[in-house]
């Protein structure tokens, strides 16, 4: 690396206690990696504000009450996730996912659903999502 360090950047990427420890492993390692970027964990409106973003790529709405509760969820989760490494949008994007998952297996189980139907995610269709 130091015979082509004006050619190259290498960029370290990873949760800050587990990029301690990596850099504490080795005595040159700090000299090697000396800038440092933290990027605080997204609050749960940002959070909120990602999934909705993420829904609408793919022409997914929410009901007010569905907002509510997937609002309610992250913020369950952030509260329950400072004890270990928190993946911030990643875990809001699982939330979507397993929400879209569980209105696909409700749908499956009407006759005929609307369209509409097809792209409104409901209160329900959060239950049991994010439970670890």
């Amino acid at each position: 690396m130091e015979d082509y360090k004006n050619q190259f950047i290498t960029i370290l990427a990873g949760y800050e206690r587990e990029m301690k420890w990596f850099l504490s492993t080795n005595p040159g390692l700090p000299s090697r990696f000396p800038i440092h970027i933290h990027f605080p964990d997204y609050d749960s409106n940002a959070l909120l504000a990602i999934a909705k973003q993420a829904l609408g790529k793919r022409q997914y709405r929410l009901t007010a009450d569905a907002e509510a509760r997937l609002h309610q969820h992250i913020r369950e989760g952030l509260t329950s996730a400072r004890a270990e490494p928190f993946s911030n949008a990643r875990w809001v994007r699982n939330l979507v996912e397993q929400a879209v998952r569980r209105q696909a297996v409700r749908l499956f189980a009407e006759k005929h659903p609307r369209r509409d139907d097809l792209m409104v995610l409901q209160a329900v269709d959060f239950a049991e999502v994010g439970v670890r």
